[in-house]
């Protein structure tokens, strides 16, 4: 009975199995608690400068741009040189650039151009990084241990999206703009020492002199010759771009709940606490084998809850469908992202995470313009409830059309040496 309510909750075999994703995983945490922390402040700091929502929206400029322009270059440096030194060096970019912002806050800076260029280098460095990044978990742990891995990173995401913010709103009210910032400083530097830590990472296959390979695909071409993988892009895509919510909280909000600043919080939060939640429990699910039916079943409920959401009446059943909708992002994230994974030959993993990155970027960010565009011309409610019975109509599509998708299997629970298994037995041979 115990055994059975272990399995049911989150699945911590990764933490205490491999010593290197422990260490990944409290850098990127680090990382990311700080990096919520520093939003709060950058926005905070814009408002200041300009007064103006357009000043605010070019944040999201400075953002995500760099991150749809560099994301595929970072992939082509993660299949060409040692993932671990192209980590290094991009987490030691942000760290400069945290340091940046830090001083500019420490002067008084007034200009908001320098601020959002900082802003634009951190996450220039972030992209590059990125695509290798993803790969480690992958290198790191046995494959019946990978999605475990990723559902550990999501959670932690999911709670430093819950107390980022917070955390971030105490720090200014006390200590004002130039504390935040240092504390993005101190989280970037201990994500810096966490990758120092890991052991290389050196593309698998057609290696060249120098630990260098030359890449022969981009990653579109990739994905699109193995159905797996153009199947699991395509339920998440079709996940974001046509029932994504976040631009319609405001209005929902304005027209149904009264304009009430906390209700339009409690939105978000719901979301969050249905992703933690479902992280939380995820020992389940990360065991069972059948990942891309997991997969496009979580999609799928995503969007109904949605489209429950753009009819729901009061605020408590609202509330419960954004739960629910966020516990089934965090599922059908954490199944394709360990799909991904395990389906693309190591000599490719930079590239085709890039592909990943890319779509998890621009999916959500097209998906809410798409649902703000729509509501404009009727109502948040037929938005929602459109864009969410449209996901799923797309995602049964690709669920009939897609075979190899659905009886896609995790590998069985075998013994793999892991990168640091490999670095010892080359120590040993090399001793001998």
């Amino acid at each position: 009975m115990r055994r059975r309510a272990r399995v049911r909750f989150l699945d911590i075999r990764p933490l205490r199995s491999s010593q290197s994703f422990r260490d990944l995983w409290i850098g990127t945490f680090a990382s990311q608690l700080g990096g919520q922390i520093a939003n709060v402040a950058v926005l905070a700091q814009v408002w200041d400068l300009t007064g103006s929502p357009v000043g605010t929206g070019a944040i999201g400029l400075a953002t995500g741009l760099p991150m749809v322009l560099f994301g595929l270059l970072g992939g082509t440096l993660a299949d060409t040189f040692d993932r671990r030194a192209v980590v290094r060096a991009t987490t030691a970019g942000q760290l400069l650039a945290a340091a940046g912002l830090c001083a500019q806050a420490l002067a008084h800076n007034r200009n908001v151009l320098l601020l959002l260029a900082l802003v634009a280098m951190g996450t220039t460095c972030s992209a590059l990084g990125a695509p290798a990044r993803r790969t480690f978990p992958v290198r790191l742990l046995p494959d019946h241990q990978v999605a475990a891995g990723l559902a550990l990173t999501n959670v932690s995401f999911q709670a430093s999206m819950l107390a980022g913010p917070a955390v971030a709103g105490l720090i200014i009210a006390r200590w004002e703009l130039p504390a935040a910032y240092a504390t993005q400083v101190v989280a970037a530097a201990v994500s810096v020492l966490a990758v120092i830590r890991l052991p290389a990472m050196r593309p698998e296959g057609g290696a060249t002199g120098g630990g260098r390979r030359r890449p022969e695909r981009g990653g579109w071409r990739i994905v699109l010759r193995r159905p797996t993988l153009w199947g699991s892009m395509a339920t998440d895509l079709s996940a974001t771009l046509l029932a994504m919510p976040i631009a319609l909280f405001p209005l929902v909000n304005e027209t149904r709940f009264g304009g009430n600043p906390q209700t339009l919080g409690l939105f978000l939060s719901a979301v969050a606490v249905g992703g933690i939640t479902a992280g939380l429990l995820s020992g389940t699910v990360t065991r069972w084998r059948r990942g891309g039916l997991v997969q496009l079943a979580a999609a799928a409920v995503w969007g109904l809850a949605l489209a429950c959401f753009g009819l729901a009446g009061p605020l408590w059943l609202a509330l419960g469908c954004l739960a629910v909708a966020g516990a089934a992002d965090t599922v059908s994230v954490v199944t394709r992202s360990a799909l991904v994974q395990l389906e693309t030959p190591d000599a490719y993993r930079g590239r085709v995470s890039s592909v990943e990155h890319v779509i998890g970027v621009a999916g959500p960010e097209l998906g809410n313009f798409r649902g703000g565009l729509l509501a404009s011309a009727t109502s948040a409610s037929f938005s929602l409830v459109f864009g969410g019975l449209s996901a799923v109509v797309a995602i049964a599509a690709v669920t009939l059309t897609n075979a190899p998708l659905r009886a896609y299997r995790t590998p069985p629970a075998t013994a793999k040496p892991t990168t640091h298994d490999h670095e010892v037995a080359d120590a040993a041979a090399a001793a001998r």
